[in-house]
């Protein structure tokens, strides 16, 4: 059977990419959201949550188009 889509291979279970976007965004949000609260990013928006789901959905964007 063939896969149209790339697929990962860890210890012999195949992975669809988007299994390794969603680790991705999962580690993204992790990591950016305390660095993001340290800076005050909340405070330069009127609608921070909304500026923020921008800024990760732009980060994840770029990294599927890099990947």
């Amino acid at each position: 059977m063939a896969h149209t889509f790339a697929e990962l291979v860890i210890g012999g279970v195949l992975f669809a990419p988007f299994v390794t976007y969603l680790v991705a965004a999962v580690v993204l949000i992790v990591v950016l959201r305390p660095l993001l609260h340290v800076v005050g990013f909340a405070k330069m928006f009127s609608h921070s949550s909304v500026a923020e789901l921008s800024l990760y959905v732009t980060i994840l964007g770029s990294l599927m188009l890099l990947i």
